[in-house]
């Protein structure tokens, strides 16, 4: 087996410290590893495997002989170090929004659009999380059934915000049981016991951005004549994604049919026994590495219409576990080139 230089940039973020676990665990073929982050987070520690590393400053310089690097970090910084990333011979595989739509960019999700990556030009764009988490399951029913139409409603977790969302919702669940009251800063308004029907800017059309990303990543991934439209909302789970996704489709199906495929298809866990109260939950997906999908059931008011409810942990699935899978997809496929 051949084994590769790694670079996680965004170390110590959330998604960064989850994409290292995930190296570890899925043995990703590394020969060495740097951990890179802002010049005000350079020298902390960091344990990997039985290891001691220390993180350094991401500038340039710091991907000479790099062979694949993990890009953790907001849109505006990998914008700047992207390119620099790809000068000295990595291959980025980058989480931001920055590249998503750029005609020159892949957009993956490996168990959707694998091929795509042989046309990468030294950087991969990893998809929205909400939207990962959707076109793993609709991957199947659309390649046998064509969906003509997707109505998706999201429960997004605060993790997907970032750490100090988490905190805050952290301190107003103990401000709220001591009696306190109960400050925000994040959000326009407290999380907890809340529901924020609003993800990102609000655009002119009266979409937030977040909810626009689904349609256009939808339509660049899974098949751009698909009619979709979405409402992300925000809800005081700390981790794990929920969604309502309602599907049309051209040809008419079975329901066990469905059943079937998607219990047959990698990357998803079919939890459908509501006789028995068994459906995919937020407190299920934590940690785990599959979309999680039950609730299937058909909806009456239309020919070949379809409800589903999809559940996945938003750190993995939908950031830090997709971008690895993307890594080892290029290995697979030999579209990695190795330096020193």
């Amino acid at each position: 087996m051949d084994y590769y230089n790694v670079a996680i940039v965004g170390a110590m973020g959330a998604v960064g410290k989850e994409l290292a676990k995930i190296l570890i665990e899925r043995q990703f073929p590394i020969k060495s590893i740097k951990f890179l982050g802002t010049a005000a987070n350079e020298g902390r520690e960091v344990k990997f495997k039985d290891e001691i590393f220390y993180t350094e400053e991401a500038c340039e310089g710091a991907f000479e002989n790099v062979d694949i690097a993990f890009f953790c970090v907001e849109a505006d910084i990998s914008k700047i170090l992207s390119p620099i990333a790809i000068k000295e011979g990595a291959v980025v595989i980058d989480n931001s929004s920055a590249f998503r739509m750029d005609d020159n960019v892949p957009l993956v999700v490996p168990e959707v659009n694998p091929k795509s990556l042989k046309n990468h030009k030294g950087l991969i764009a990893n998809p929205n999380c909400s939207t990962i988490q959707m076109l793993v399951p609709l991957k199947p029913i659309h390649d046998k059934y064509n969906i003509k139409r997707i109505v998706v409603s999201t429960y997004q977790s605060v993790s997907g915000t970032g750490k100090n969302a988490i905190d805050e919702l952290d301190e107003q669940t103990r401000y709220y049981a001591d009696k306190k009251e109960i400050k925000h800063s994040v959000y326009p308004y407290q999380i907890l016991f809340n529901a924020l029907p609003h993800i990102d800017s609000f655009l002119d059309t009266g979409y937030t951005k977040e909810e626009m990303k689904m349609v256009n990543e939808t339509h660049k991934i899974l098949d751009e004549k698909i009619k979709v439209t979405s409402t992300t909302v925000r809800i005081p789970v700390f981790r794990g994604h929920s969604e309502s996704v309602n599907i049309e489709t051209e040809l008419p199906f079975n329901i066990e049919e469905i059943k079937e495929l998607l219990e047959n298809f990698p990357g998803v866990t079919v939890l459908d026994k509501p006789e028995e109260k068994l459906y995919p939950m937020p407190l299920f997906s934590k940690n785990t590495n599959d979309v999680f999908v039950g609730r299937i059931r058909r909806d009456f008011t239309l020919e070949n219409g379809l409800n589903i409810w999809i559940v996945a942990d938003n750190l993995r699935k939908g950031a830090a576990l997709n971008a690895v899978q993307i890594g080892e997809s290029l290995i697979e496929q030999n579209l990695v080139r190795r330096q020193k």
